[in-house]
């Protein structure tokens, strides 16, 4: 079993057996989104959406099967797990795109668009948004034209478990790049782990770790090591009042929609200030 291979397993296990609460995410993310579309006039278009870090959609698939979208894009690092996406949502009556790349470079993308690597180009050749087989035609675009983020409007942006793998600057970064790719009256639902106000880095992990160590019993000895090896070699999680003044800064309208019950994990809701 390669190294992907064993992360892989140990992250399945986490969503599984509900260890970081994702089923009671994806449950307040539904309604979220259920309230936003609530809000929207009646004769609006079908919204667009992009989802960054979008993973294998396991838990997201049944609400996004439901959703009224025009259209969906789905943005992972890890390639591999985009055809598992696809399989997860399919099928769907509106286009779907899959690509693979960084939340970040996806954020501060302007309307020249930026180029994805040869690797990323050949991952999106191979997915296709049907089961039967047929491209989109925003799929094939993007193909054609060496993958290109295309920096047009989005109307829901969606990032689970994913940003807190950012700085404080890239995040910063991050909030001003996606505020200006956001529509007037659009939503970013930002589900995640956040420090409690005022707690350093280092105690966060520290607790996170001996919550691994003594209530996820589930996983084997070696995939909690592997849980605790990557919060401390890749987890910068935002303090929750400081994130908030710094979305504020850059435009954005910040409100709690859900708090877990370990002090960690939670989803806030951004719109247009």
């Amino acid at each position: 079993m390669d190294l992907f291979d064993r992360q892989w397993s140990s992250y399945r296990a986490i969503v599984e057996h509900n260890l970081m609460e994702h089923r009671q995410v994806a449950d307040a993310t539904a309604d979220a989104l259920q309230d936003w579309l609530a809000q929207r006039p009646a004769q609006s278009r079908a919204p667009s959406m992009v989802d960054l870090g979008c993973g294998d959609l396991a838990l997201l698939a049944p609400l996004l099967q439901r959703l009224p979208l025009g259209s969906y894009t789905g943005l992972d690092r890890a390639a591999v797990v985009l055809p598992l996406a696809q399989r997860a949502l399919a099928p769907v009556p509106y286009a779907c795109q899959w690509l693979e790349g960084d939340l970040l470079t996806w954020a501060t993308t302007t309307a020249t668009a930026t180029a994805a690597r040869p690797a990323d180009r050949q991952g999106l050749a191979k997915a296709e948004d049907r089961t039967d087989g047929r491209k989109s035609a925003s799929s094939a675009a993007a193909t054609d034209h060496g993958q290109k983020y295309v920096a047009a409007a989005v109307d829901i942006l969606h990032s689970a478990f994913a940003i807190h793998h950012l700085d404080a600057d890239q995040k910063a970064t991050f909030l001003q790049g996606a505020r200006q790719r956001i529509s007037a009256d659009g939503v970013f639902l930002w589900a995640d782990v956040f420090r409690e106000p005022g707690e350093n880095r280092r105690d966060f992990l520290q607790r996170y770790s001996e919550r691994v160590r003594s209530d996820w019993h589930q996983l084997t000895a070696e995939q909690a090591q592997h849980v605790i090896d990557h919060l401390n070699q890749f987890d910068i999680p935002a303090d929750r009042t400081s994130i908030q003044a710094t979305a504020e800064t850059a435009g954005w309208h910040w409100r709690w929609s859900w708090q877990g019950t370990h002090r960690a994990e939670a989803l806030a809701v951004l719109t247009p200030a």
